[in-house]
């Protein structure tokens, strides 16, 4: 692992708390599968969200989206990584990778070799990949 993809244990155990913490708020009548994430700005804020659906379905909004959207409404944009979790019920028993739409919305943000997504599922495991591995060759402003 690259020395920049680290991030403290102290940290992350605080990102996923942060994540499973909105977890709780998340309005998901429909699927019943409630997601949470914590956002983690480069001045060192954690920003949360949670899912939010809606009985037309793509009003909703993810989880991931809404954390990252907080932090830029309040005028923070430069980011160095993400927690995701989530699951039926709200039981985080496997890793909850971001959906397509929040990957490209992440990319529009973050650099994709350094920023960090962690997938955690309970409250000590995770996993840790960079943006560019889960979303290789995305499209961004550089070719704008």
């Amino acid at each position: 692992m690259k020395k920049d993809r680290q991030l403290e244990k102290e940290t992350i155990r605080e990102m996923i708390q942060a994540a499973v913490e909105a977890q709780k708020k998340a309005y998901a009548p429909y699927s019943k599968f409630y997601v949470g994430a914590a956002v983690l700005c480069a001045g060192g804020e954690v920003y949360t969200g949670c899912n939010i659906e809606n009985a037309s379905y793509p009003a909703g909004n993810c989880a991931e989206r809404t954390a990252l959207f907080k932090a830029v409404s309040e005028g923070k944009t430069a980011f160095l990584a993400i927690c995701i979790v989530g699951g039926p019920e709200g039981k985080n028993e496997e890793f909850c990778p971001p959906c397509g739409i929040c990957r490209q919305v992440l990319t529009e943000f973050c650099d994709p070799e350094n920023f960090l997504v962690i997938l955690a599922k309970g409250t000590e495991e995770y996993r840790c990949y960079t943006l560019e591995e889960l979303f290789p060759l995305s499209f961004g402003s550089r070719f704008l």
